[in-house]
This record gives C-alpha cells, sequence and structure tokens, in this order.
C-alpha cells in the first residue's frame, strides 16, 4: 500500500487528553498528540512516528501542523496470478 501526502489545509483541532497529553485532529481524524515527559515535549504523528522533542508546548505544536497530511492511496484487491485463472474442468 502507498501512501499520498497532501499539504495540510485544514487546521488542527486540539484537544487536552490529559495533564501532560494533547491531542490533534484534522478534519475529525486522529492527527497525532504531543507528551510532556517531565523536561521535554514529544511529538508524534498519526502512524505513531516520532517527529522531534520541544521545551515549549507552542512549538512541539508548531512541529505537528508543519507536518504533510497523509492519506493512504485507494487499496485495490488483486489475487495473485495463479489464484486468478479460472479452475480447470475434470475429464471424465
Amino acid at each position: 500500500m502507498t501512501t499520498t501526502t497532501f499539504p495540510s489545509s485544514d487546521p488542527l483541532t486540539w484537544k487536552q487528553a490529559d495533564t501532560d497529553v494533547h491531542v490533534a485532529t484534522r478534519a475529525g481524524e486522529f492527527a497525532g498528540f504531543v507528551e510532556f515527559d517531565g523536561t521535554v515535549h514529544l511529538v508524534r504523528d498519526q502512524r505513531g512516528t516520532a517527529l522531534g522533542s520541544f521545551a515549549f508546548l507552542d512549538e512541539a505544536r508548531a512541529a505537528l501542523e508543519n507536518v504533510p497530511e497523509r492519506r493512504p492511496a485507494a487499496f485495490s484487491f488483486r489475487l495473485p496470478r495463479g489464484l486468478s485463472r479460472r479452475p480447470r474442468r475434470a475429464r471424465a
């Protein structure tokens, strides 16, 4: 499966999920989160990929907002070649 990146035209919506976790959504879909570990703010995207650590929450949020939006390409189901052939008829 391939992914296509789109420029982030929709702004992120932020919600504080816990005292040290802020979650971002874009157009109703999960976009990533910022977690404070006691010393720095760790940023992860929608796939859990670490984007970096920042001293301030505003910097961490800005880092996630600048990441291009990834959408999976349309999935097309295709059988392997051996299975896509028609079965042979039994001979008598």
